[in-house]
Parts: structure tokens; C-alpha cells; sequence
């Protein structure tokens, strides 16, 4: 009942323990001790490298060949979860990309289905859009952009209250305060993006109740030196988180270590893949909405060349912020305990006493060597 993993350092979701093993028992931590100090056991040793909480990730698209938007059912969100598992990600939010309500509806249903089954990894639902600005629409289809209306709260306040997290992409233009403010209360979690705001545009949403931003930097408001726009807003507001999409092409590296700075480091960014359906696959090609999306060296983008997601996961994320200049334990938090906590989950993306044994291993060169759920290996 008792496993050892020793042979690495230990990061347990904010600070590096070099040297130190990791205890289990029946499936959660049970302590991180001095090898010398561990208990008997059955051993893993890892050849070097560092051992880590599983990855989580708030804005997932799709994976293994499916997206939500084109698979809005119990299935579709077994297939994504179980895609980006064997990628090194613990728990993720399946995303729908701006679409009909028919199709909101169905994803909701399915995420309530997925969560009364206990689908491993599904930690909640992630709406991006269709309430967004159109000048700010990136890959979503404008035919699908709409202010809220009364019909469309409703939807969303009992989502909220019934599925087990709900990250609600808005633009401020297409949702009020009230409507920014009920959401929040009924425990969604509200997240500017794909937006014109100005800066007292996006404080007065912050007022309202919204607490994230969404893929930082892109598809928003740039920093300008008289009007901060919605990056400056998000950089600058105390309590308030945003997903970066770090690979480099959505977000140059230069810019990544501007906003660590502003934010003081991990705390207030987290790291999302965005991923669409091709991760985990070698698919070159996939659709969104009907529109063609073409995987080209390491770019998602629709035909005329507009980034469509990221070709991304995790670990890759991390492996960039690290390149840039970030610390490897600040670049972890970011994908680990910084994005658990933006949706109210301090029981994910750490290693303590009697939180699950959900792992990674990564090797000198921060490749994936190894994948745990509850102490045990994945090995599909």
C-alpha cells in the first residue's frame, strides 16, 4: 500500500525539494522526506529529473482527434480528458468555442454527465464566448457573436451551480455588470477576452465580479502608453489571474518576461495550451465551425492565416517560459497549483499530505518520462 518514488527532485506545486522522495499511500501523498527517511515500500526510482503534480490545464479545445464544439457528449469528453492524460495533464476544462445555443446546451449536459460519472480529469466547463466583442474575434465565427440575454444567463446560472467549476469567457461590450455580477455570485468564474475594452472598461468588470483573463495578450486591448487597454488592466489589477498561451508564437518571449514582472512572477499567471483537437495525434488538419484549421510547423491557423489554438500542451508551455528566462519552479506553478487555485481547487496541482498522488516525471532535458493517477501508472 505504501510506494516510494525517489531518485528526483520533488516539486510539490510551489517550492523545489531537491533530493527528496516522495511517499504514497493508497493513492495520495502520504510526505516528501529525505530519501534516508522514507518508509519501507515498493521503490520507483527516476533517473534524475524532477517529479512534479500533474499539469492542470483551464482552456482545452480539444485532443485525441475531437473537439467539444463538434462533440458536445459524454464521449467527446472522455476522448479529450484521456488524450491530454498522456500528455501529463491531471485535470483540464473541455472548452466550447463560440457556437449556438443548441450546441451550449449540449456541451453543459454533457459536462453535468461527465461529472456525475467521475470522468478522470474533468474538473468543469470552460465557455469561451459566444458573448464577445466581433472586433476582437480571432478563429470565432462572427455569425455566432451575441450580446447575453436573459435566456443566456439563465443557462449559465444553473450551469454554474451544478457542474463542479465554470470559467465563463466574456467581452464587457456584450455583458453587463449585472449579468457579470450574477454569474459570479452563482460561483462561475468570469474571464475578459476577445475584447475592445478600454482599462475602465475591464476595472468596472473586475468591480462587477470577473476575476481572469483570457489567453493574455491575444485577441484584447493592447498596453498603450495612454490608454492601458485590457492588458494593462489585467497586469495591473490586484486578485485578478489570465491564462498565457507560451509558445512562443502567440505571445513572443520578450513579452512573456514583461508580464512576469508586472505580475511579480507565477502568482496571477497561469499557463493554458488552448489546445484543439489535433493534440495527441499526428493530425495535420482539422474543422471548427465548419472552417478548415491546418496544423503547419507548430501553428494552428485557418486558411487566410489566423491563429486558430495552440499546438500545445503543458509541459511544451513550461519548456518555452523556462527559455525565456522564467525558473523552472515558477514555470510548474504556472501549469500546476497557480491555475488549481484560479478555479477554486487548492486540491489539485500540489503534493501534500492526503491530496491525490496525481504525477509527473520530468527528465533533465524536461521531457515527459512518466505519468501517475493515484500512485499508479498510466499506461493509456
Amino acid at each position: 500500500m505504501t510506494t516510494v518514488f525517489h531518485g528526483a527532485a520533488v516539486f510539490d506545486g510551489t517550492r523545489l525539494h531537491p533530493d527528496a522522495a516522495l511517499v504514497v499511500e493508497r493513492g495520495r501523498v502520504a510526505a516528501i522526506l529525505p530519501p534516508d527517511e522514507a518508509p519501507a515500500g515498493a521503490r520507483v526510482h527516476l533517473a534524475g529529473g524532477v517529479l512534479a503534480p500533474g499539469f492542470v490545464d483551464l482552456q482545452v479545445n480539444g485532443g485525441g482527434g475531437v473537439m467539444l464544439n463538434d462533440r458536445p457528449d459524454l464521449e467527446g469528453i472522455r476522448t479529450i480528458c484521456a488524450a491530454h492524460a498522456r500528455l501529463g495533464t491531471a485535470g483540464l476544462l473541455p472548452t466550447l468555442i463560440t457556437d449556438t445555443p443548441a450546441t451550449t446546451r449540449a456541451a453543459i449536459a454533457a459536462g453535468l454527465a461527465a461529472a456525475a460519472e467521475g470522468v478522470p480529469g474533468f474538473l468543469g466547463l470552460h465557455l469561451e464566448g459566444p458573448h464577445l466583442d466581433p472586433r476582437r474575434k480571432g478563429a470565432h465565427d462572427p455569425r455566432l457573436i451575441r450580446p447575453m440575454q436573459a435566456g443566456d444567463l439563465a443557462l449559465l446560472l444553473d450551469a454554474a451551480r451544478r457542474l463542479p467549476a465554470l470559467v465563463v469567457t466574456l467581452a464587457p461590450a456584450a455583458a453587463t455588470a449585472a449579468q457579470i455580477g450574477a454569474l459570479a455570485a452563482a460561483g462561475a468564474v468570469v474571464s475578459l477576452g476577445h475584447s475592445e475594452a478600454t482599462a475602465a472598461e475591464a476595472a468596472a468588470a473586475f468591480a462587477a465580479g470577473a476575476r481572469m483573463v483570457t489567453h493574455l495578450f491575444n485577441a484584447m486591448s493592447q498596453l498603450g502608453s495612454r490608454e492601458p487597454g485590457l492588458v494593462g488592466a489585467a497586469l495591473d489589477a490586484e486578485g485578478v489571474r489570465a491564462g498565457l498561451i507560451a509558445d512562443g508564437i502567440h505571445v513572443a518571449p520578450a513579452t512573456m518576461r514583461v508580464a512576469l514582472a508586472a505580475r511579480r512572477g507565477a502568482d496571477g499567471i497561469f499557463l493554458v495550451s488552448d489546445a484543439m483537437a489535433v493534440a495527441g495525434t499526428d493530425l495535420d488538419a482539422f474543422t471548427l465551425n465548419g472552417r478548415r484549421i491546418l496544423r503547419r510547423g507548430g501553428r494552428l491557423t485557418l486558411a487566410d492565416g489566423t491563429l486558430a489554438g495552440a499546438d500545445l500542451d503543458p509541459l511544451a508551455a513550461v519548456r518555452t517560459l523556462v527559455a525565456a528566462g522564467a525558473t523552472l519552479p515558477a514555470a510548474l506553478a504556472m501549469a500546476t497549483s497557480v491555475p488549481a487555485s484560479a478555479i477554486g481547487r487548492d486540491d489539485l496541482g500540489r503534493l501534500a499530505p492526503g491530496l491525490p498522488a496525481d504525477l509527473v516525471h520530468l527528465d533533465e532535458e524536461l521531457a515527459l518520462a512518466g505519468v501517475w493517477r493515484a500512485g499508479a501508472p498510466l499506461t493509456s
